[in-house]
């Protein structure tokens, strides 16, 4: 998936807001909680791509070598893609809407009806 796409992907999720962050990575969030990152969008960069993820598809991602333990947030299930291209563009987005889901899930329940959530 090219960058443009992975951001173009996320943009389109219900109530998600982006910001740049921490030199240029590009953060998307729901209801102020992230559950995307993209490092690198203008460089680019080859694996840049960062999501959470449910606790079986941490496992499965990082035992297929198709993702590792993403910096500073393993202990919270994220992972960040090996090659940006490593999995299919329909594949990608489904772990992003899973992401977007599981971030969302945890907002409190007003949280959720003010953004039109719930």
């Amino acid at each position: 998936m090219s960058p443009e796409a992975f951001e173009a992907r996320c943009l389109r999720l219900p109530a998600v807001t982006v910001s740049i962050q921490w030199g240029g990575t590009h953060v998307f969030k729901v209801g102020g909680k992230i559950f995307a990152m993209a490092n690198g969008l203008v460089e680019r960069r080859a694996s840049g791509f960062m999501f959470k993820v449910s606790d079986m598809a941490y496992e499965l991602l990082i035992e297929q070598g198709l993702a590792r333990p993403a910096p500073y947030l393993a202990r919270a299930k994220w992972v960040q893609l090996a090659d940006n291209d490593g999995l299919p563009d329909a594949e990608l987005a489904a772990y992003l809407d899973q992401a977007h889901a599981l971030v969302a899930a945890k907002l409190t329940r007003a949280s959720r009806r003010a953004l039109g959530l719930a």
